[in-house]
C-alpha cells in the first residue's frame, strides 16, 4: 500500500470568509471582494467543497493507494509535521495565492524528507511554491493567462507515468501556462501542452534529488475541471506509483566515512 498525503493551501475556497490575515490586509474593493466570493463558491462547487477532496477521490479509486493525511495552511505546522512526513511515501502539493505564507522552516522540512526518499508531486500553480523552488534551485517562473483550449501531448509514451495514456488529451478549458518556464533541465520530459493561442509548455517533468523523486504536472486550475478528466486522474495516480517506486527512506543525509584501501604484503 502506497501512503499518500495531500497538501492543499485551502485558501481560495475560503476567500469569501476573509479568514486569513494576509487576505484581509489586501484592502481590496467591494467589487473585488464580491469576485472573491463568487470564485470561492465556484471552486467549492467544482471540487466538492475543497480541491483536496477532488484529489483524495482520484487517489482512493485505486486499491493500492491510501490517503493517510490531508494538510492545509491553517493547520498547526501547516499539517506537515515530522510525524506526518515520516508516514508519507508520496506528497501531493497544490497551492496558489498563499505560496509565501508557508514558513521557510516547513518548506525546508519537506525538502529534507524528499531528499531522504519521500516522493513529491507538484500540481499546477504549485510551480511557485517554496518546496519546489528550493528543490530545483530556479525561479520556476513562466508565462500565463486565463483559460484557453489545451492539448496535452504525450511526448514520452514509454515512461511509467504515461502508462495507459493516449497520444494527447484535450481539455476544453485550462489556464494557459507557457514558456519560458524557468526550471532546470528535466530528467524526463513526459508531457508538453499546446494552447489555441499558440503557446507551449513542458507540462509534465521529473527530477531526482538525492533519494527522492519529483514530478511536476501543469493541468489543474482551480475553476476548471481538469482533475475530473479520466486520463488526467490516471496520470496523477501513475505519478504516485512512480514517485514511490524506489522505496528508499534514509534516516539522514551525511557523508559516510569509509576504510582506506588494503595495504599489500
Amino acid at each position: 500500500m502506497i501512503r499518500v498525503s495531500i497538501w492543499n493551501e485551502y485558501v481560495q475556497e475560503q476567500l469569501d470568509e476573509q479568514k486569513f490575515e494576509f487576505v484581509r490586509e489586501w484592502n481590496v474593493s467591494e467589487q473585488v471582494q464580491q469576485e472573491f466570493a463568487r470564485k470561492a463558491e465556484m471552486i467549492r462547487g467544482i471540487h466538492h467543497g475543497a480541491i483536496h477532496n477532488t484529489l483524495c477521490d482520484l487517489i482512493r479509486e485505486e486499491a493500492d493507494l491510501e490517503v493517510r493525511h490531508i494538510g492545509t495552511l491553517e493547520m498547526e505546522e501547516c499539517g506537515l509535521t515530522e510525524d506526518v512526513l515520516k508516514d508519507t511515501d508520496v506528497l501531493i502539493w497544490w497551492s496558489h495565492i498563499a505560496q509565501e505564507q508557508v514558513p521557510d522552516e516547513i518548506a525546508w522540512r519537506v525538502v529534507r524528507h524528499v531528499q531522504r526518499g519521500m516522493g513529491i508531486i507538484f500540481l499546477h500553480s504549485s510551480h511557485m511554491c517554496k518546496p519546489m523552488r528550493f528543490l530545483l534551485g530556479t525561479s520556476c517562473t513562466l508565462r500565463w493567462r486565463e483559460g484557453d483550449f489545451c492539448r496535452v501531448w504525450n511526448v514520452d509514451p514509454t515512461h511509467p507515468i504515461a502508462k495507459g495514456i493516449d497520444d494527447y488529451i484535450e481539455l476544453e478549458e485550462e489556464e494557459m501556462y507557457g514558456e519560458y518556464f524557468d526550471i532546470p533541465k528535466p530528467d524526463d520530459h513526459i508531457f508538453s501542452s499546446w494552447y489555441s493561442g499558440g503557446e507551449l509548455i513542458r507540462s509534465g517533468c521529473t527530477w531526482t534529488r538525492a533519494a527522492g523523486r519529483i514530478f511536476y504536472f501543469q493541468p489543474g486550475h482551480e475553476t476548471n475541471r481538469s482533475y475530473f478528466h479520466p486520463q488526467i486522474r490516471q496520470i496523477i495516480r501513475n505519478a504516485v506509483r512512480w514517485c514511490a517506486e524506489p522505496g528508499i527512506r534514509l534516516e539522514e543525509l551525511s557523508c559516510t566515512a569509509v576504510r582506506g584501501p588494503m595495504k599489500k604484503g
